[in-house]
């Protein structure tokens, strides 16, 4: 792609998204890095944060939610009592196509649940219609979730869909503009998880947001994995979602232990906020990021 974008105005970041498509098909993780960077080099340029160049900051903290991993019951419980005491609003629980233990793990990790937490519990693809139909039926009545990711294959997400009247939300699914268009004509669901790097970038996940919007579809912002320039960027898009809109965002710094940017990105009793300063807000750390594999001129 390098040879493609030489000589561009990085400003225009819709034009250097169609040079990148032009010279490579796919390889959306890649091209993010490049257009993540084009947004922080627009920002620079005019004196003005990532969130306001992407349609304008509103005045909500972002919530954040945690990332429940699979394991016994009362572990997970208190895995989630955990991030409660941190201030976390949201709980993501992991499940695991085991339809008997996965019922008694969601019921254990939604025991102690707020009036003012939100759940979702997440399959990653892992169950069949059978073993979700299953799964549901076991659980206690009155629980308040949504189901993400439920299965793999459209085909199955949409006969679950037809089958159940729990509210569901798209995640390996919801890979493009034209996936999260199909998303809303079939009305296969309530909402979607943005993950950047998944989209190809924030030119392509502004496009996303503003389906879902337009929509009245839920939008939570995370990434599959990253440090502190994902989250960065992940917060400024957040910023831009209507605070009845957004479901959530991910805390990705968690998931890894080398810290590669500074910035005041800090969490305050679960919510975090995108800073004033000009693009995203951080001053890469060289030394962790170390030479250049490459470059081009």
């Amino acid at each position: 792609m390098a040879p493609s974008l030489i000589g561009l105005d990085p400003r225009r970041v819709d034009r250097i998204n169609d040079a990148m498509d032009d010279a490579l098909l796919g390889h959306e993780d890649a091209k993010t890095a490049i257009d993540v960077a084009c947004w922080d080099i627009f920002g620079k340029s005019v004196g003005l944060p990532v969130c306001e160049l992407l349609g304008g900051r509103t005045d909500a903290r972002l919530p954040l939610i945690s990332s429940i991993y699979v394991g016994e019951p009362e572990d997970m419980r208190a895995r989630v009592a955990k991030y409660r005491a941190k201030g976390y609003k949201g709980q993501s629980v992991k499940i695991a196509g085991e339809p008997v233990t996965d019922a008694k793990r969601v019921a254990a990790a939604l025991a102690d649940q707020q009036p003012d937490e939100f759940f979702i519990v997440d399959a990653n693809g892992g169950l069949s219609v059978e073993t979700a139909l299953r799964f549901l039926r076991l659980l206690p009545r009155g629980l308040d979730f949504a189901l993400e990711a439920p299965c793999a294959t459209w085909r199955e997400c949409v006969s679950l869909r037809r089958k159940t009247d729990v509210p569901i939300l798209y995640d390996e699914l919801a890979t493009n503009e034209m996936s999260v268009v199909k998303i809303l004509a079939d009305d296969a669901a309530e909402g979607i998880d943005l993950k950047i790097s998944k989209a190809g970038g924030l030119t392509r996940g502004r496009r996303q947001r503003d389906i879902c919007l337009a929509a009245g579809y839920s939008v939570s912002v995370q990434e599959t994995c990253g440090s502190d320039i994902a989250f960065a960027a992940i917060v400024h898009m957040a910023q831009t979602v209507p605070e009845r809109s957004l479901r959530c965002i991910l805390e990705c710094r968690e998931m890894v232990t080398i810290k590669t940017a500074d910035g005041a990105f800090d969490v305050h009793d679960g919510f975090v906020t995108a800073p004033t300063t000009p693009g995203l807000g951080i001053v890469p750390r060289l030394d962790v990021l170390g030479e250049a594999v490459a470059s081009y001129c």
